[in-house]
């Protein structure tokens, strides 16, 4: 189900995808005929807040960096006249100056200027169908690839009699981490001549860290194939039981978008031009058309949407040991091997790259160093987050 115009294939332009929708993995390849395209990014939502639009260009696989869209001039119209200007933050981010929310009697319309002086705007959008979030649930079950983890599911309704329900699914989550060997003392350089180490107390914020991270696929749902108006039991997130992500304990914070049955449409063919598979396969995807477009020619291609949608939202804890309370923990990130170095001791200690662990003993039969240390990361958590507890944590 596509609107507008059909998709139509470009094979110069195969790799181009929207950076914060898809992800593919890296291959070796040349496109000598690569175009550089402006990427729209833009939802709306009926959240009373500061509304988000994002601009960037089409790149190359072997790019290292996405080329963010600076110096553009953004703002959102309704259909009853009032208008939204957006700011510039950081660079392609722009960001509304005021709050508002999306209400359900109104149409949005985008418009963007780029700094070369070209115009770009949307078709008119406005709410769809509002969708309950019902509830979101982890569970530990087997996968279809035979592999035991936690599934993150979620049930979700429309109204009765109304469309049918389309949703997109984001995550924010969110997990403790201990550091497996902290230790109350650590080693410092006294920066004499020679330099020499000496032992210090140790500050307790290295060991006990929250790490997040955003989802990034696209996470699509519907009712329109079910006799019912719920969508139910939806996976939107698997965690392999070895995982030491879920080692202690875990949150996730699930968003639900209500979708209109044309923004479901494009996500789900951009979410097929984001695999491996269709970019090799025999009907080749090219340039994904949204409902965004240029104001000055009619030739000239735009990638990306313009959505408006209803959002609902849900945060769930969980500890492994309520999943798994006679298992081991899953293996640490790090296997953290005990090592007493010698030769370069200094300049591990200088650059915070071992931590203590104890003195070297007689009979330890790790070596002739002096202490006994860890790898960085397997004594001081701030390597993979952040000390400071998160405002929603709750134990």
């Amino acid at each position: 189900m596509m609107i507008g115009k059909p998709v139509y294939i470009t094979p110069c332009i195969v790799l181009l995808m929207l950076p914060n929708y898809g992800c593919i993995e890296e291959f070796n390849a040349e496109f000598i005929d690569f175009e550089s395209t402006l990427v729209i990014e833009a939802t709306i939502t009926d959240e009373f807040k500061p509304q988000e639009v994002l601009l960037s260009r089409t790149y190359r696989i072997q790019d290292e960096e996405i080329e963010m869209e600076s110096g553009a001039t953004v703002s959102v119209i309704s259909s009853d006249g009032q208008e939204f200007p957006f700011q510039e933050q950081d660079q392609g981010t722009y960001v509304s100056n005021t709050s508002f929310a999306a209400l359900p009697q109104l149409t949005y319309q985008l418009a963007v200027e780029t700094q070369d002086g070209k115009s770009y705007s949307s078709t008119a959008m406005g709410l769809p169908e509002v969708a309950k979030l019902d509830s979101v649930y982890a569970k530990r079950f087997t996968n279809d690839l035979g592999e035991d983890g936690m599934g993150i599911f979620v049930n979700a309704s429309v109204a009765a009699g109304t469309a049918s329900g389309f949703y997109r699914y984001e995550y924010e989550e969110t997990y403790k981490i201990i550091a497996p060997f902290w230790d109350p003392v650590e080693l410092e350089v006294v920066e004499s001549t020679p330099p020499n180490i000496i032992k210090v107390p140790r500050s307790l914020d290295e060991r006990i860290c929250y790490a997040t991270f955003d989802s990034n696929r696209i996470i699509l749902a519907d009712t329109e194939d079910l006799d019912g108006d719920n969508a139910e039991n939806i996976l939107v997130r698997f965690i392999p039981s070895n995982d030491y992500i879920i080692s202690h304990r875990y949150s996730i914070l699930v968003r639900q978008y209500s979708l209109s049955i044309q923004a479901h449409a494009f996500f789900e063919t951009l979410n097929e031009f984001s695999t491996n598979e269709s970019l090799f396969s025999e009907s080749q995807p090219g340039f994904l058309e949204g409902n965004v477009f240029s104001e000055n020619s009619s030739n000239e291609k735009v990638l990306g949407y313009f959505d408006v949608v209803n959002v609902d939202e849900k945060r769930i804890f969980f500890n492994y040991s309520d999943f798994y309370p006679m298992e081991d923990l899953p293996p640490y990130v790090d296997p953290c091997q005990f090592n007493t170095p010698t030769i370069g001791l200094i300049d591990l200690v200088r650059w915070d790259w071992v931590k203590y662990i104890d003195d070297n003993y007689i009979g330890s039969g790790l070596g002739s160093g002096p202490y006994i240390t860890v790898p960085q990361v397997c004594g001081d958590c701030t390597v993979l987050g952040t000390s400071e507890v998160p405002d929603f944590w709750i134990e």
